[in-house]
């Protein structure tokens, strides 16, 4: 996939508010219906949203970090030219694949979920909306600050091989098109929680 920096960051970004605007609307539904499942193996709204936490616990601390590294190899005058050294991302093979895995289709397949991203039965409250909402302003944050680096150059681990490395703008395409991906399920399962809710 070849895109313009500039509107790829944009897409993102958007993507990102979005997601805020639609973890805000599921803060008013009460803790029993976040916490209602349809069946023992099936993941409530609040499982939805702290498995995205439990990602983004690793992804945000690496992005953050990686940008940093690369902010400090920057001279000043390269610094303010806010990326423009390359105006077109060029993804790479892998991370192309795990993004496009992710995103949405009207009926999204079913993945295996990774034992240590896997929240189910847990005993969660409305905090997790707000973690979640802390780390995509955090997200939105980063996306802004990436425009002073390479999304080519800057590559980042993923969370399931520190020895796999992705270029950030696959990363970033990957943890938001992820994120979409399981808060279209939560919005779904909001129509299916308890009807007095």
């Amino acid at each position: 996939m070849k895109i313009q920096t500039e509107a790829l960051l944009v897409d993102l970004a958007n993507r990102t508010k979005q997601l805020i605007q639609d973890a805000e609307l599921l803060k008013e539904k009460s803790e029993e219906s976040l916490n209602y499942k349809q069946h023992a193996e099936s993941w409530s709204i609040l499982e939805c949203l702290e498995h995205l936490n439990l990602y983004g616990r690793f992804y945000l601390p690496e992005i953050k970090k990686r940008i940093s590294e690369q902010l400090a190899l920057s001279s000043p005058s390269i610094a303010l030219q806010k990326g423009k050294s390359n105006p077109v991302f060029k993804s790479g093979w892998l991370g192309n694949y795990f993004a496009n895995s992710m995103l949405l289709k009207a009926k999204l397949n079913k993945m295996k979920t990774f034992q240590n991203m896997n929240p189910i039965n847990s005993k969660l409250d409305k905090q997790v909306i707000e973690e979640f909402l802390d780390q995509q302003t955090e997200l939105l944050q980063l996306l802004e600050k990436s425009r002073e680096i390479s999304l080519n150059k800057t590559k980042t681990a993923i969370s399931i091989s520190k020895l796999i490395k992705l270029k950030l703008g696959d990363t970033f395409r990957f943890v938001i098109y992820h994120n979409q991906r399981h808060m279209m399920q939560a919005l779904r399962l909001r129509s299916v929680t308890l009807p007095h809710d």
